[in-house]
This record gives C-alpha cells, sequence and structure tokens, in this order.
C-alpha cells in the first residue's frame, strides 16, 4: 500500500518576510542578533513531516540570526534542547514558527 506525500509548502514570500523579522533569541540574547537575520528550517516541524536529508516546508521556519543559527546546527540540530538552553519550551520553535505563518501576509 502506498502512502500519499504530504503537500509541501514552498512560499519563498513567506521565507523573505520570516528573515526579515528580528531573531527570535534576541530578547535573551541582544548582543549576537543585530544583523543577517535567516529563515531556519524546523528540524522537527509543527505542520506536516520531513524526510531523511529533506528540510521541513517553509511554513515551518523561524528567524535565527547567523550567530544562533549555526550555533542550533553545532550541536547536532536537537532543536528541543536548542530552545531549553535558553531557558524556552522544548516547542518553541514550532510555536514561533505556526504564529509567523498565522501572521505572514504572504501565506497560501
Amino acid at each position: 500500500m502506498l502512502i500519499p506525500k504530504a503537500e509541501k509548502h514552498k512560499n519563498k514570500k513567506h521565507l523573505i518576510f520570516v528573515s526579515a523579522q528580528q531573531c527570535c533569541l534576541n530578547v535573551i540574547s541582544a548582543d549576537w542578533c543585530s544583523v543577517n537575520i535567516q529563515a531556519h528550517h524546523l528540524l522537527k516541524p509543527f505542520d506536516g513531516k520531513r524526510g531523511m536529508g529533506m528540510r521541513a516546508s517553509d511554513k515551518n521556519v523561524v528567524p535565527l540570526c547567523y550567530h544562533h543559527h549555526a550555533q542550533l546546527h553545532d550541536q547536532n540540530g536537537d532543536e528541543d534542547s536548542f530552545w531549553i538552553s535558553f531557558g524556552l519550551s522544548e516547542n518553541f520553535g514550532r510555536q514561533k514558527a505556526e504564529e509567523l505563518w498565522n501572521k505572514s501576509p504572504h501565506k497560501k
């Protein structure tokens, strides 16, 4: 029996919208977060799934400055532990991504 693939949202305008936000860790660590904000695709998405070697859909992104983005990937991409290390909930990234998707003027 074949399992149907989940619809993967690709949305460049939403990625630009997210990249124009402040780093989602700015309040906690403002000294590193002033420039070069990137849209980080969650490793554990709130919507849909990601396959081996595939990134999550563009709905599942959060803004991270270059420093925090690199720091997250240096920790083997363990997002839940990464958020906890900043005193946040392990679900912080998923909640933030969903909040941004719901606010995005570019959502489809």
